[in-house]
């Protein structure tokens, strides 16, 4: 094929049957051996390319276009199939590793020894008292929100007007993670740091709950978990006073542990709230009667609240003399633990069958 006509003439039907090969390759190993076969260095365009220099010297730029244009329109159609191929094979590989991770069956509960290969599972205590904890809040009007479980020191301490050296940082036992400059990455020490972000991005009004894993430095024991779960809440609107605060609580006590369960407030300390208190329960175990549990008092401490500290708001942009609110949380593992009356907060991760079939 020494002439320009021929080579014109070729291309279509070189065209349409590389075509064809690339739609006959149905899977994507195959059509990748197809495209590079058909636009590769041996392919039959390379080879229509390398009888160039046997054509006149003023028909070698002409036939060279023509040449190049059947590939680039070759290329094209190649690359929109690749990427009907690619879609089609990441839907088969996604079908082929599925993994049916549900945990709740509607079925009665098996029993905990004996239990036969087909025996399902069900939700942890700790999630399912979470579920239950967001159920509640939504009902209420709240938002739930999360945010990252690796967060930088101004996120978990500074914004929360807690700046370097600040003694009130004692109260958190802190894990710091080797990332960047010493001590500016740790493992959060509360859900606090998800209500800076949302202070900082959302719209206000703010009415939300944000629920999730947190760390500390603390040894186990029957009350305490190095790695617990808590859930915070946080209300920011104009003209939001203590009262409201207390009638957040109450209801939330109410709707959770039910009719007859009442809360109260108690004065404390936190260094991003002021004023600040803690919340106690009425005991669930006596029904505030006096028991082992609560100490004869009758009332079980739950969390920590207060009203949102006014340098919290300038560090997150907020105007403080416009807008108030208060901030609320508590322990979910501590909460599971009083609730179903467990001695030891540890048994929740023992992953005990025994244990964990009872709820």
């Amino acid at each position: 094929m020494t002439d320009i006509e021929s080579i014109r003439s070729a291309l279509p039907q070189l065209v349409e049957e590389a075509k064809r090969q690339l739609r006959d390759a149905t899977d994507l190993e195959s059509f990748v051996e197809a495209e590079r076969a058909l636009l590769g260095k041996r392919s039959p365009l390379a080879a229509l390319n390398a009888t160039l220099k046997d054509l006149a010297p003023a028909d070698r730029g002409k036939a060279g276009e023509a040449i190049n244009e059947a590939r680039s329109q070759l290329a094209e159609f190649a690359g929109s199939l690749r990427r009907e191929r690619e879609a089609e094979s990441n839907r088969r590989r996604v079908d082929a590793e599925r993994l049916d991770l549900s945990e709740i069956t509607a079925g009665p509960r098996r029993a905990p020894l004996g239990f036969s290969d087909n025996a399902v599972g069900h939700l942890h205590l700790v999630n399912q008292t979470r579920d239950e904890l967001e159920d509640t809040f939504i009902a209420m009007g709240f938002d739930v929100v999360e945010g990252p479980e690796a967060e930088t020191d101004w996120y978990n301490f500074e914004a929360l007007n807690m700046p370097p050296d600040h003694p009130a940082r004692g109260m958190w036992d802190t894990l710091y993670l080797r990332l960047g400059s010493p001590e500016t990455v740790l493992l959060r020490t509360h859900t606090s740091p998800v209500q800076v972000r949302l202070m900082e991005s959302a719209k206000l009004p703010i009415y939300a709950v944000m629920p999730g894993r947190c760390y500390r430095r603390d040894t186990p024991d029957a009350r305490h978990l190095p790695v617990f779960h808590q859930i915070e809440g946080l209300v920011v609107d104009e003209g939001i006073t203590f009262g409201d605060m207390a009638g957040v609580i109450e209801a939330f006590t109410e709707s959770f542990f039910g009719e007859g369960m009442h809360s109260r407030l108690r004065p404390s300390f936190f260094p991003f709230t002021e004023p600040s208190g803690e919340f106690e329960v009425t005991c669930p175990i006596c029904g505030g009667g006096g028991c082992r549990t609560c100490s004869g008092s009758g009332w079980i401490e739950l969390g920590g609240c207060g009203m949102v500290d006014p340098n919290v708001f300038e560090a997150t942009g907020i105007d403080p003399e416009r807008y108030s609110g208060f901030a609320f949380g508590f322990g979910i593992d501590r909460l599971a633990q009083v609730r179903t009356s467990l001695a030891d907060m540890r048994v929740l991760l023992d992953n005990d069958i025994r244990f964990l079939s009872q709820f």
